[in-house]
């Protein structure tokens, strides 16, 4: 996959992708690297030695219950990050994690490689055009409603199925409107408008997610399911965290988006080793 002189290769080594929230209020690690360009790029540099293959960068929080953003905010927040990463010749390419076209539309102009748009680029009618125009990555995630709203009972009548078809149709969608099929990745949205149990069936089932023959990313990292089922707080979730990776890459992941990148490295190797 070549995204805008960046390339990735699948079907060898697991892509681990590392979190880098400049936001205050996301669930796991908000205000951490917020206001602080040289900590945020700093991070983000330690995450690459440590084994992360892209760098995710993100400055609107997805948490449930999260108010949105106004966009020159958001800009304000990513676009200094993503020049500094870009200065410092970082040999991975960047993801941008938005729903806004416009700031899309900037993070690429600055150096980003990657949308990762958790709306599947159905949230602003503009970031079709932008990710074909720009000739960027694209990740299209399954969400059910908002984050305002994802978690208030989300129903279905077989989770697998209903998320498969739906990342199908959208994968149609992006190709009518432009995007090189050859650039897109897909992400069921583990926590996104899905109860425990749904998280789990995704899961124990990804396999079936295969024959959308598009890279798929898993994010588990941290989440609430790991904490509800371990009885454990965000901060005590690197094992879950690991234990589902592991199964992951074993049932078809190429992609996993993480905070914890050495711990989750050198799962995700010993996984390959194994599996692949």
């Amino acid at each position: 996959m070549n995204c805008r002189g960046k390339s990735l290769t699948f079907g060898g080594s697991t892509h681990i992708m590392g979190v880098l929230n400049v936001t205050p209020d996301s669930f796991s690690d908000g205000g951490a690297y917020l206001n602080n360009i040289d900590t945020a790029i700093t991070h983000a540099k330690t995450m690459v030695a440590e084994g992360a293959t892209i760098i995710d960068i993100g400055g609107e929080s997805s948490r449930p219950g999260a108010e949105p953003v106004p966009a020159d905010i958001e800009l304000d927040r990513v676009l200094p990050v993503i020049r500094g990463l870009v200065s410092e010749k970082l040999d991975v390419p960047l993801s941008i994690d938005t729903v806004k076209a416009v700031v899309a539309k900037h993070a690429l102009a600055a150096g980003a490689h990657i949308i990762n748009d958790i709306t599947a680029l159905r949230g602003d009618i503009a970031m079709v055009h932008v990710a074909a125009e720009m000739e960027a990555g694209v990740i299209l995630m399954h969400m059910k409603g908002t984050p305002r709203t994802m978690q208030r009972a989300p129903q279905y009548e077989n989770v697998v199925k209903e998320v498969c078809e739906a990342l199908k149709n959208w994968i149609g969608d992006a190709t009518q409107n432009g995007i090189d099929p050859d650039r897109i990745i897909v992400d069921p949205g583990i926590g996104f408008g899905k109860t425990i149990k749904q998280n789990l069936q995704i899961l124990k089932h990804l396999d079936v997610f295969k024959q959308l023959n598009k890279p798929i990313l898993i994010g588990t990292s941290r989440k609430s399911f790991i904490g509800n089922l371990l009885d454990l707080p965000v901060t005590e979730r690197v094992e879950g965290t690991i234990a589902t990776v592991c199964w992951a890459i074993a049932h078809g992941a190429d992609i996993v988006r993480v905070h914890d990148v050495k711990a989750t490295t050198r799962a995700a190797r010993m996984t390959d080793a194994l599996y692949r």
